[in-house]
């Protein structure tokens, strides 16, 4: 299993592996099989390192894991080098990171930055993938790796009359990277999801006047962010062998711990106490605060409640709270967001809260936008509509594997994946952080490097044995798929029109991607599989 990695006139290049994608997963995935020997390719096609930190550029935007879980464990000089100025990292400064990483690890010799690829498709005969890509590249290799990401295929604004507004407009997702100055003008966000929230703070103290369209609140904690002190710092690096152990072992891939009781079998003044210590410690250590907060309804809607009352507290206009409280799905049942100083925006006299989920945008206009019969003028319009979540980004690439079956067709009904790793019909393609994998629901640095490390050792495994192919049954396909709806049925998540179910995309399957079974069963599933062989997957040589 080794490339002579050259072009020759119209040949391919051969390889023995292209990754797809130079963020996190891609960047590892490079390390980890060069570490082996391996001839491998990274193709990107953002114009260098970081995945979703090089293209999310809004203002305000910056990681809602604390950094230092959120963070590469393969290397303890890296860890022990690297020091983060605050408890949640910036966008600028994640990115800083993951150009050290690529510098530090001699990374860029291996990556092909400004190239998309335009099709992978498997050769039965060869039992290799064919990759080009949109520079005329033809490369070959035995294993195709998409690194892609989760949130990585924006979801452009579709409203009608866009075309026609003369002022500027903007996505959330596709940030200039020069950066944006609102002072003085008119602005209008549509949207309040996660980005929405981050980027509304910031924009607000530059706009004249800011107009925010809401479709759907959203459950948000404060972050509480800060910088770090260099005790604390030193305290962090001190510990990270223990910080990474239970990061590992844990539900979400975090550091937070859960209250040993369910929240209903403990005194309402007990309950109150742990909400409110978890609200001061911020973030998504209130997701954390009772094991059963996502699996009993009772429980979620004490959650709910508490806070909406500090939404309230926070809202100085009674009528624009309730607008902010939601209440149409249970709570952390669509992505929870961290920020700060958000609700406390909506006291500002330039910032004004629109509620479209009765009356829908009608129309993009010359001067800025029509809902509910009434135009507003802007200078400008900030799209915060999101991204075609976990499949978005893989059926874009044009993936076709054994017998002409393309990943569309595979996937009309919904992803299908064994462990979220590999997928029946497509013989040495792996996804990292693919559909059925805690992905999204977990600290993506910790489920990165999970899933990395199993392909390096499945390839490793494989080429100690003279064994050349890997591809999941169709049965272990099945019991997989089976599994993860099993789990996801068993919470409160499916009851939410999120973009975990693909609600946000019109005509998209409604299937639950992620694995909720938690981080740590996870790990203990994948070791299991791998020590009994590589159980559920046919291997040939």
């Amino acid at each position: 299993m080794t490339g002579d990695n050259t072009t020759s006139g119209d040949a391919a290049t051969v390889l023995d592996a292209v990754i797809v994608g130079a963020g996190f997963s891609g960047m590892y995935m490079l390390h980890r099989l060069r570490g082996m020997g391996l001839a491998s390719k990274v193709i990107e096609a953002a114009g260098g390192v970081g995945g979703t930190w090089y293209w999310n550029r809004y203002p305000g935007a910056r990681c809602d894991i604390e950094t230092v879980v959120y963070s590469y464990s393969f290397s303890e000089e890296l860890e022990q080098d690297w020091t983060w100025s605050s408890r949640y990292a910036t966008q600028p400064e994640i990115l800083r990171y993951a150009e050290h990483v690529a510098d530090r690890f001699d990374l860029y010799r291996d990556i092909r930055f400004g190239t998309r690829v335009t099709s992978a498709v498997y050769d039965q005969a060869s039992n290799r993938w064919t990759v080009l890509t949109d520079s005329d590249e033809h490369l070959s290799a035995r294993f195709c790796i998409m690194a892609i990401g989760c949130l990585s295929t924006p979801r452009r604004p579709d409203f009608d009359g866009l075309e026609s507004f003369r002022g500027d407009w903007y996505h959330t997702g596709y940030w200039p990277h020069e950066g944006v100055d609102f002072t003085g003008k008119r602005l209008g966000v549509i949207g309040t999801g996660s980005s929405a929230i981050q980027a509304i703070p910031i924009i607000a103290r530059q706009a004249a006047q800011l107009t925010v369209f809401q479709r759907t609140a959203n459950f948000s904690i404060p972050a509480w962010d800060g910088p770090l002190d260099a005790e604390t710092v030193r305290d962090q690096k001190s510990r990270y062998a223990e910080i990474r152990e239970k990061a590992r072992a844990s539900t979400s891939g975090d550091i937070y711990d859960t209250h040993e009781k369910p929240a209903l079998e403990v005194s309402a003044d007990e309950r109150r106490r742990e909400f409110e210590r978890r609200w001061n410690d911020g973030a998504f250590n209130f997701q954390a605060t009772f094991p059963d907060l996502l699996t009993s309804e009772a429980a979620n809607d004490l959650a709910a409640a508490f806070i909406h009352q500090k939404i309230r507290e926070r809202v100085d206009d009674p009528a624009v709270a309730e607008l902010l409280c939601p209440k149409d799905h249970p709570f952390a049942t669509k992505r929870l967001c961290a920020d700060t100083d958000y609700y406390e925006t909506y006291n500002r006299e330039n910032v004004t809260l629109v509620d479209v989920s009765e009356a829908p945008i009608e129309a993009i206009t010359p001067e800025g936008l029509r809902t509910g019969g009434v135009d507003y003028a802007f200078d400008a319009i900030v799209f915060a509509t999101g991204f075609d979540a976990m499949t978005g980004a893989l059926l874009e690439v044009g993936i076709t594997g054994r017998d002409g079956l393309t990943l569309q067709e595979k996937w009309n009904d919904g992803p299908r994946t064994y462990l979220g790793l590999a997928i029946a019909g497509f013989p040495n393609l792996f996804a990292i952080t693919g559909p059925g994998s805690p992905s999204v629901l977990s600290n993506m640095l910790v489920s990165i490097e999970q899933h990395v490390d199993w392909v390096a050792d499945c390839i490793d495994y494989m080429r100690g044995r003279g064994l050349d192919r890997i591809e999941p049954t169709v049965e272990a396909e099945d019991g997989w798929v089976e599994h993860v709806n099993a789990v996801g049925d068993s919470t409160l998540y499916p009851k939410a029109n999120s973009w975990y179910v693909g609600a946000n995309i019109p005509g998209k399957p409604r299937v639950f991607t992620p694995y909720v079974g938690g981080v740590g069963r996870y790990r203990e599933t994948c070791d299991a599989v791998a020590a009994n062989g590589y159980e559920g997957f046919v291997l040939g040589g």
